[in-house]
């Protein structure tokens, strides 16, 4: 069985090119597998390994020399996989660590305010939210919260249309979510930028939602879409084989 870790942090890192050479070589030291990006914003990724490979990988990240301290608070979310779910490792530096809008909006400048897994089905329960699936419809389609609006989009960069064709005035309260909260960091402080007055995001994204609420108080609906060869989660972030790949895209 191996250990998968999704993890990301919104950082300054200037020194991302630097980066790289190094992060690779601690990965393939410890024969980990999978995608990590860099860019002067931050980090995200999903590699796959032995579970002490990837503690140790993790490790080196937050308290390590390498990032100085700087990913102290990174955020993770661990899952298992009996097959590996990567042929190969890739490390590459990017102008953004998710593809939005050219690193013109920081989640810093204007975050959105962030809520736990157990404080969540309490905001789905606010008259008049409007609650957004930020995700993809190919996505969406596999599994999300009841009642949520699906954009339509086919990447992430055309949810910035989506957002800006909402009028602030008549979506006084705006709760969207994602796979690990990434995206939603950059859409809510999109949203924040453009007028929307009260806007959360579930902390951790879907991935910490499964992983944390009980059975018996989940309100996900489906499986989770992820991006490796597991295809899709479901709660307790079992693995859900019972998806071909080429119905999903």
């Amino acid at each position: 069985m191996l250990t998968v870790a999704a993890l990301y942090r919104f950082v300054d890192l200037p020194d991302a090119d630097a980066l790289r050479a190094p992060v690779e070589t601690l990965c393939r030291d410890l024969a980990i597998t999978g995608t990590l990006l860099l860019a002067r914003e931050g980090i995200n990724g999903t590699v796959a390994g032995e579970e002490e490979a990837i503690a140790r990988f993790l490790d080196a990240l937050r308290a390590g020399p390498l990032f100085g301290g700087r990913l102290r608070d990174l955020d993770v979310k661990l899952s298992s996989a009996e097959a590996p779910p990567f042929r190969r490792l890739k490390v590459r530096v990017k102008p953004e660590i998710v593809t939005f809008d050219g690193g013109v909006t920081h989640p810093a400048l204007a975050p959105a305010s962030p809520v736990a897994p157990g404080a969540w089905n309490a905001l789905l329960d606010t008259p008049n939210l409007l609650l957004i699936d930020t995700r993809n419809g190919f996505e969406v389609a596999l599994g999300s919260f009841p009642g949520a609006v699906d954009p339509g989009t086919r990447r992430f960069s055309e949810f910035r249309a989506y957002v800006d064709g909402l009028d602030p005035a008549a979506h006084p309260k705006v709760a969207m979510f994602c796979t690990g909260g990434i995206r939603c960091e950059k859409a809510g402080a999109y949203m924040r930028a453009r007028g929307f007055a009260e806007v959360h995001t579930l902390e951790g994204g879907i991935l910490r939602y499964l992983e944390t609420v009980p059975d018996a108080e989940n309100r996900w609906t489906g499986d989770c879409f992820v991006f490796d060869g597991r295809i899709a989660l479901g709660p307790a972030l079992v693995e859900r084989p019972d998806h071909a790949p080429e119905t999903l895209r």
